[in-house]
């Protein structure tokens, strides 16, 4: 498996060939390519390579998949006995990029079998269970319990 170490918008992310991650929100269309300016580190099965800062020669391309909103962030400011209650939100914008190589400019390498073969299972669809061997048991209700009340003699 090979993966890199990338930093993007001041922020380091784990890329990995054939999966995607959410970036700061970047100025390219939907389809383009883009690749990373830094990187930081790539590691290639034993092979590691870290840069000084950066790795030379070493770059990772991705393709930007879509434009998405972050999970909302509630903020709140409350003061006791002063009638002060501030509510606020927010949600950040993020870019989604799948990542196609990682690697030196010349060389050619497909994606790992290991994602392809994850979207291959992804996309055959659950068996159904046979009507003969689905059966419902049998619930049995409890009997209502007699009270018993000892007698005055």
């Amino acid at each position: 498996m090979r993966f890199a170490i990338v930093e993007s918008g001041g922020k380091q992310y784990r890329a990995v060939e054939g999966s995607t991650i959410d970036v700061d929100r970047l100025a390219y269309e939907v389809g383009k390519t883009f690749d990373f300016d830094r990187v930081l580190l790539m590691m290639d099965e034993d092979a590691v390579m870290v840069g000084t800062p950066a790795v030379d020669g070493a770059t990772v391309t991705a393709t930007v998949v879509d434009h998405v909103k972050g999970p909302k962030v509630i903020s709140f400011k409350y003061r006791p006995k002063k009638r002060i209650r501030v509510k606020g939100g927010h949600r950040h914008q993020y870019t989604r990029l799948m990542i196609d190589f990682i690697g030196k400019p010349g060389e050619e390498r497909k994606v790992e079998k290991a994602a392809a073969k994850k979207e291959a299972k992804a996309e055959k669809p659950a068996e159904a269970p046979k009507e003969a061997e689905v059966s419902t048991p049998k619930v049995k209700k409890p009997a209502a319990k007699k009270s018993t009340k000892k007698q005055a003699e």
